[in-house]
Order: structure tokens, then sequence, then C-alpha cells
């Protein structure tokens, strides 16, 4: 196990250049298996989910080659022309696909191709329960069987005597019971190439789904509705290879602006491609922190204060995560701990993940003024910095709560030491290493 020691205190400055989007690798990287021929996906983040999952696509045959555009953007070449779907049974498969989340994604590709898939019981995140039925009852729909036992699922639309592959997934009208962005995924996936087609009702709309269309499209899918949350999907016989790029991670994008709030840091974000942030850039507004647009870079000046913004009769500020094109639930955690030296007050509200804000009670241990109301509500009352935290030991429960930890660590006096960072390397690359290119005082221990 790895941990990170902070000396806190110091202020940052300088240019840092989000990695690829994590979220959006998961998706493509596992549509490669819709074909033989090759895939090229640049931008690929050097992070522990994306490499987890390259790994598994390789135990199941998959041709993988790696090359550096820097020492901090790989391009991946993929190639599924000899894929050896028994390996799905394979306890090896079974290990690691258990460990990683977005091992799910998996189902839909290779249900469309080779009309079944073996997939365990996910593993990922401990925020709370995160259900698969909108993923399997979508696949029913379209004709699929889906069982489940030794936790672990078996999806299969083949004729009864197997002779045929997949002439049993038809598409259909499918409304969604909630906009799940990995179900979304999967049933886009599994429809690419079934009979038909497939309408898909309150479908995530996020810039990850939208790109996973995109890179379809190009392989040959027919999709309409792009952006939206009604997708057609006309089914074609055969997808071919393409070239695809990731969007910048705009979860990275809004950790670094609370970054530079907390440590009264200046820092240039890089070609962050603003149309796809979304409200991420208005909701760090509202907590007081200035973001300035300079082409498709974003400036954070260093603020000696910033206050919270009050909603036009008065009231306190609420910030709350939602459904694209809502605020992310990803930055729930960032937005939390930058409000803890804005001036004035807010209520954090993460309605779609019960576990998620239990990491808040280091950040009391630090000096934050916060009230944990529920598993779902915390209000903040920022410090304005009159009072700077203080450094502590501490744990990473998971990715983006590792990261808010982190912050809150460069932001105080003293040394901090956060444990299981393993947990923060899953959903950030190299995140030392560019730190200190910052002017961040931080090591790994091993």
């Amino acid at each position: 196990m790895a941990s990170f020691e902070i000396k806190g205190g110091h202020r940052l400055h300088g240019e840092i250049t989000p990695q690829g989007a994590k979220n959006e690798a998961l998706q493509v990287i596992c549509a490669v298996l819709l074909t033989n021929e090759k895939v090229v996906i640049e931008n690929v983040p050097d992070i522990r989910d994306v490499n987890k999952l390259i790994e598994l696509l390789m135990l199941i045959g998959v041709k993988v080659k790696c090359t550096y555009q820097d020492e901090n953007e790989r391009t991946f070449e993929f190639q599924a022309d000899q894929v050896n779907m028994e390996a799905l049974r394979s306890p090896e498969f079974a290990t690691q696909a258990t460990a990683l989340r977005g091992s799910i994604m998996l189902v839909g590709p290779l249900l469309s191709r080779f009309g079944w898939a073996i997939v365990p019981q996910p593993g990922g995140d401990k925020i709370g329960r995160r259900r698969l039925d909108t993923h399997f009852i979508g696949m029913e729909q379209m004709g699929a069987k889906v069982t489940y036992h030794y936790s672990r699922y078996e999806v299969s639309a083949l004729s009864e005597d197997g002779a045929t592959k997949h002439k049993n997934l038809k598409g259909t009208y499918l409304l969604l019971d909630e906009a799940s962005v990995t179900g979304t995924a999967n049933l886009i996936m599994a429809a690419t190439m079934a009979e038909g087609e497939t309408t898909i009702m309150n479908a995530a709309c996020e810039p990850y789904v939208y790109q996973l269309c995109h890179m379809l499209n190009h392989m040959g899918a027919q999709i309409r509705g792009l952006g939206s949350n009604l997708l057609h999907i006309h089914g074609v016989r055969k997808l071919r290879g393409c070239n695809h790029r990731l969007l910048p991670d705009m979860i990275e994008v809004g950790s670094f602006i609370g970054m530079a709030a907390m440590t009264q840091s200046d820092i240039t974000i890089k070609n962050v491609q603003v149309e796809h942030l979304g409200l991420i850039p208005q909701v760090f507004r509202r907590l007081g922190i200035e973001v300035w647009q300079q082409g498709d870079d974003l400036f954070i000046p260093a603020q000696e204060h910033y206050k919270i913004e009050r909603f036009m009769d008065g009231s306190i500020m609420h910030i709350a995560d939602a459904p694209w094109p809502g605020f992310t639930p990803d930055l729930i955690s960032i937005a939390l701990v930058a409000a803890i030296q804005a001036k004035g007050s807010v209520l954090i509200h993460q309605k779609m993940f019960e576990s998620r804000l239990f990491f808040v009670d280091k950040l009391i241990d630090m000096g934050a003024q916060i009230i944990l109301c529920d598993p779902h509500r915390a209000t903040v009352i920022g410090l304005d910095h009159e009072h700077a935290l203080r450094g502590v030991r501490m744990t990473s429960p998971d990715i983006r709560a590792g990261v808010a930890l982190l912050i809150a660590a460069l932001s105080a006096n003293g040394v901090s030491r956060i444990d299981n960072i393993e947990q923060i390397d899953r959903g950030y690359q190299h995140i030392d290493e560019r730190l200190r290119a910052l002017g961040a005082d931080i090591r790994r221990i091993e």
C-alpha cells in the first residue's frame, strides 16, 4: 500500500494539462470488441482503472500496442480479431473483472458481436449501491436471456442450438428507468448490430456518451440523436476500425479549479475544450472562484478571498449533483472542499450516492467547519482563509474523495499523510509528479 506525504501551505503556479477522460476511456476501449479491424485511441490516460481494463482485453485475446506521443500522452492500437470467448469462464478473468467497475461495459459489445457474455459482479468505488438493473432489463427487452448466479451474470441472445450468433437480439423501444451512463453505453453497444432499430429514451447524454456514439458512427454504426436523451440506433451487420481521440477529463479540470482556490494559487488549465464542461465553471463561480476563459484554456487567478453567492431571494447557496447537463456527482466532493476556505455558507447535496460524503469527518479533523446533516447533505461554513487547515493522517476512501483530501492537504499547515492512494491512482495520472511541477511539496511513500 502506498501513501502521499504532503507539506501544505505552498502556493502553486504554472500550467497543467488535463489527462484524457477516464470515464470516456472505459467506454470506448470496450467498444473495440465490436469489430475485428484495428481501432486506434489517442490520449489514453495512464491510470489504474484504464490499465486494468486493457489487461482484461488482453486476457481474452485482444491484440494491444501502445506508443507514447510524449511522457503524459499514450496512443493505443487495439485489434479484436482473435477473441477467446472461453476465457470469460476462467478464474483469471473473474478475478480481474471483479476488481473493476468498468468491466460491466464488456457485456454490450460481446453480446452484440458474439451473442453472449459472462461478467462477474463488478467492483469499484465504495460510494453506495450502484445497481445494474438498467443494463440487463434493456438487454432482456432486446431478446437476451439474463441469469445471475454465484456473483456473476450470464447473458445470451443465441438461438437454442447455439448455431447462430445474436440472431435473437432485436431492436426495440427502451425507456430507461434511470439515466445511467454505463447502462446507456452498454445498451448502445448492444444495439449497434442488433436486427432493426432500437430507440433509447431517457438515455444519459454526458459528453462521454456523445463521444462513444461519435466513435461508433465512424465505425459504421447508424446512431441519431447524439448529445440528447433520445437515441435512435439502426442495427448494421458489421463495424469497421477507426481512429478516436479522448476528450480532456472534465473531472480533472474541476479538481484543478478547486485546488487553485484552496491554495490561493494562479494556475492555467490548458486545452480543456470548454464546450464539453457544461455547468462546471459556473458552479465554481457560484462559490466565488474566478474562472477566466482564455481561448480553450481556463485561468484561475490567485485569490486572497472568495465569497459564496446567495440566490436572488437571499437564501443560502445550494449545490447539488444531477444527471447531465446538471452538475456531475464526481465533482461534489471537490466543490465541498473548495467551499471550506470561502466566505459564506453553502449546502452541498449529493443526491445520487449515499456514501460519498462520509469522508468529511477527516476534513473536520483538519479544522473545517462542516455539518454532516445526513448521508446525502452537508453544510459548509467557510473559514475565509482566517484559519488554515492543519495536517493530519487520513485514508482515501474512493477516487474523488481522495483528491478532495489531497486538495485539503495542499492547503493545510503542516504535514499530512494520505494512505490507500491506489484509489487516487485509479483516476488521476501521475498526480504527484504533475503537482510537483506546479510547486507542490508532495512525495509518494511506497
